[in-house]
Formats: C-alpha cells, sequence, structure tokens
C-alpha cells in the first residue's frame, strides 16, 4: 500500500527540525543528516499578526475560490501566496490548456469556476466561443483575472511569503502558523485556516495523516515543466499533422524520439496556441525525490530547449524560425501527499458515478494516473459524480480544511480530481465551509450544517444533486 504517516506528533518534530535548517543560510544538507541534526531558533519571540478569521495558504486555483469564497460569506480573509502571482499551475505552472469543463454535454464545473473559465477564455479569441473541453490558457490574461476576482472580494493577498512552521494550540486545533518572508519570521492567527498548497504542507505539518503515492514503494506520477515557443508558423501549426497523440506513433514527436538523437525528449508533449504564433508545451519531469526539485527545474529547461530542436527537424515548416520564449517558474507537481480527511473518495466511488448526502460539487475528469501502470478510465457522455464535503475536512484537525489537489482520495480516484476544475469547485466550497465554520460550531469544520453549506453554494450557481 501507499506510505501513511500515523504517528502525527513524530512527523510534526521531525518536519519542525527540517524547517529551522532551511530558514538559515547553509541549512540544506544531505537527508540523512537532516534526520540527525536540530538547530533551535535563539530568538523565540516573532511578530503575530491575529485580526484574521479565515486564512488561506496556498494561491493556485482552490486558494483563490477559497479566499472569494470566504470574504463572500462575511470573513475576514488572507491568502498567503509563495511566489508573486495568482493562480498557481495555470499561470505560474503555464499549463497550456483547461481540463475539460464539461462532461461532453454540459458544463459540470459550475459557480466561481465557470465564471474564472468564462472569463479566461477572453485571453485566447482564437478558441471557438461554444468550446468548453481542453480550452488553451493565456497565463498573463489568467493571472490578471485571479488579480482581479480575489482583490475584488475584499481579500487580502500576501506574497512572496512562504509556510514555515505551525504552532498548535491543542492536538487538534491549529493556534498559529509562522512564515517566512523579507519580514523574516512572521506568525499569523486565524481562526480557521485552508491548506491550498497543493502539497498538503499545512495539514501535514499540523499533524494530519496522510498518504502518498500508488504502490508499495510510495512511487509518484511524473510532474512538468510547462514552456512556450514564439515565432512558430501558426497556420502550418494548426492545418500540419498534430505533433503528439498519446501512442500514436505516427505523430512527429514519436519520430524525434526514435531517431535517437534527442536523449531528453520523450513521448509525452502537449501542446496548444495559447495566442498569434505562440505555443504552449507540457513535458515530464521526474520529482519523486522532493529535494531533487532544483535538479529537475534545471534539466526541464534543459529539456525545452531540446524540445525545440527536435521540432525543428521534424517540422521545420512550423519551426524553423521559432524559439523558446519562456519557462515556468512552477514545476507541475502532479503528486504529493492526500491527507486524509472524514470521508476516502476512492476508485471504486468514482466508477459508480457516485453521489452524496454532502456532495459540494461534481468532477467527470477521467482518471489519469502518470504511472506507466495505470490504464486511463472515461466517462460516457454525461455523466459525473459527487465530491463530499468530508474530503476536505482532515480526521483529528478541528480548525483545517483542505482544497484543491490534497483533498482526501485513494491513488487512482487522486488522477480524477486533482486537475484545476476540480480544484477550483473544492476551494469554493472551503472558503464558504470556513466563514460557516466560525459563525455555527465555534470554528469546528466537521461539524457545519452541510445542507446550509450546499444551499448557499446553489444560491452561487454550482451543480449540486
Amino acid at each position: 500500500m501507499a506510505i501513511v504517516m500515523t504517528n502525527r506528533r513524530n512527523f510534526v518534530k521531525q518536519a519542525g527540525a527540517m524547517i529551522a535548517m532551511a530558514t538559515m543560510p547553509g541549512g540544506i544538507q544531505s537527508a540523512s543528516e537532516r534526520r540527525e541534526k536540530s538547530l533551535t531558533l535563539k530568538r523565540s519571540r516573532i511578530k503575530v499578526d491575529d485580526q484574521w478569521d479565515v486564512i488561506i495558504v496556498g494561491g493556485g486555483p482552490a486558494g483563490c475560490t477559497a479566499a472569494i469564497a470566504a470574504t463572500r460569506e462575511g470573513a475576514k480573509t488572507l491568502l498567503i501566496e509563495a511566489m508573486g502571482q495568482l493562480g498557481g499551475m495555470g499561470t505560474a505552472g503555464m499549463v497550456p490548456a483547461w481540463c475539460p469543463f464539461s462532461d461532453g454535454e454540459k458544463i459540470i464545473y459550475k459557480g466561481l469556476a465557470e465564471k474564472i473559465f468564462r472569463e479566461s477564455k477572453k485571453g485566447v479569441p482564437h478558441e471557438p466561443k461554444n468550446k468548453l473541453d481542453w480550452v488553451s490558457i493565456n497565463p498573463e490574461y489568467l493571472m490578471s483575472i485571479y488579480d482581479r476576482m480575489v482583490t475584488e472580494s475584499g481579500a487580502k493577498v500576501l506574497f512572496f511569503s512562504r509556510l514555515a512552521a505551525v504552532e498548535m494550540s491543542s492536538d487538534d486545533t491549529i493556534d498559529a502558523i509562522i512564515v517566512s518572508n523579507k519580514a523574516g519570521l512572521v506568525a499569523f492567527k486565524g481562526k480557521v485556516y485552508i491548506d491550498t498548497t497543493g502539497d498538503g504542507d499545512l495539514a501535514a505539518w499540523s499533524g494530519a495523516s496522510f498518504k502518498r503515492g500508488y504502490d508499495e514503494e510510495g512511487s509518484i506520477q511524473m510532474s512538468s515543466l510547462c514552456f512556450s515557443f514564439a515565432n512558430i508558423d501558426s497556420y502550418d501549426y494548426i492545418n500540419g499533422p498534430t505533433l503528439y497523440v498519446w501512442k500514436d506513433e505516427s505523430t512527429p514527436l514519436y519520430k524525434a524520439v526514435r531517431s535517437g538523437k534527442y536523449p531528453l525528449v520523450d513521448t509525452h508533449f502537449c501542446n496548444n496556441l495559447v495566442g498569434p504564433d505562440v505555443i504552449q508545451c507540457n513535458m515530464t519531469v521526474d520529482t519523486t525525490d522532493p529535494w531533487a526539485i532544483s535538479e529537475a527545474m534545471i534539466l526541464g529547461r534543459q529539456k525545452a530547449v531540446q524540445y525545440l530542436e527536435a521540432m525543428k527537424d521534424v517540422r521545420p515548416s512550423t519551426f524553423s524560425n521559432a524559439f523558446v520564449v519562456k519557462t515556468a517558474s512552477l514545476l507541475g507537481v502532479r503528486d504529493s501527499r492526500r491527507i486524509e480527511g472524514d470521508y476516502i473518495f476512492t476508485v471504486e466511488d468514482w466508477r459508480q458515478r457516485k453521489s452524496f448526502e454532502d456532495e459540494i460539487g461534481r468532477n467527470c475528469y477521467y482518471i489519469d494516473v502518470h504511472s506507466g501502470k495505470h490504464k486511463p478510465e472515461h466517462y460516457k457522455k454525461g455523466e459525473s459524480h459527487g465530491i463530499p464535503y468530508r474530503c476536505l475536512t482532515p480526521k483529528g484537525i478541528k480548525n483545517l480544511l483542505t482544497a484543491g489537489r490534497c483533498i482526501s482520495t485513494d491513488e487512482q480516484a487522486f488522477g480524477s480530481t486533482r486537475v484545476m476544475p476540480c480544484c477550483l469547485v473544492t476551494g469554493e466550497a472551503a472558503g464558504m465551509a470556513a466563514a460557516h465554520a466560525i459563525k455555527q460550531t465555534r470554528n469546528d469544520v466537521h461539524k457545519i450544517d452541510t445542507s446550509y453549506l450546499r444551499k448557499r453554494l446553489k444560491e452561487e450557481g454550482q451543480l449540486i444533486l
């Protein structure tokens, strides 16, 4: 089975030691040294900002909708983001296209998700107006949408601020989070917290149990570094042979791989036209070792250059004058912690198209596990499943919610729920639930009135059966 963290307090203790080292110059050492050494900070008193109702860590799709929803419900909300832009993989990560927003018949991801999606389409006017699936993303335009929608909601955003530690008032209650930024180490206190980090950092460091990986060794899915080529021949790109189709060895990408001239090029190359003479691309990088992310970023940039060389070779009519215009500043991590919630959504739930009494939205994305061991599984047109609220409530922590990639699923169902449209939906529900917990249950997210939550979500346009 996948790795499960069962000793919560020991994990937090170990994480704290690693965090202390990482925030000090020269603190990055080998894995064995990190386990054996620790550092006590001499300055034990730091500034505290305790004015917040809801604090959200992670400004990706889930974090943005969580911030908007929490503020809309009347909560004083802070959104903390490690980078300098909102949007996560759709902006800093340069993912070239949205995963499908429809079940083949109608939009499934409604509410704030649909609003953001429809606004983002204005940035890619070459896409058909009625197109709902695999719509290209203009990352700069999408970034401006997140900026506008989050700030207009009244939520406050703090950029370039990274979660460094979590302080607990008891085993089941978060007291404060410690953030590292240009002001040094700063503590923030809220009533309810939402983990939208993607990797489940806040939940794991709070002591929540989690699972990771898809096999007995804890292997994780490949990651991606996205990039864009400019000055391509758009007409030839649109009307020439498709560059890449999965397992179609007649496509140009497979020709480049077979040539043996491009050792960094593999058989994954999603690509979309995002503007005049510009395509955005997605290729894989292996980050099974979390300490190798820096090396993965360097390798990813090398791969981008080699992919362009390969395309100039196999499709000179499209790429002869092209150049690499940008590589993503955020690595596209597909697979990391799955925080254990009050309910674990399983692949059997997915196969049964299951609905739930506490569902907070719907999902219809296929089972997409980049492992080489799992076969894709697809729904038929018009089919979807419910997303239980209980997947957003980490077991054993009263005032914490999760949203986005790290919600509670098994390893195969995770292949469906990890993508951006679903993250937008879970984010909106988590933000709304956080505000309700403050008003209804003295900050206990496990005890809120889910009927009222579902009623409010429906009023805001969410699809719930």
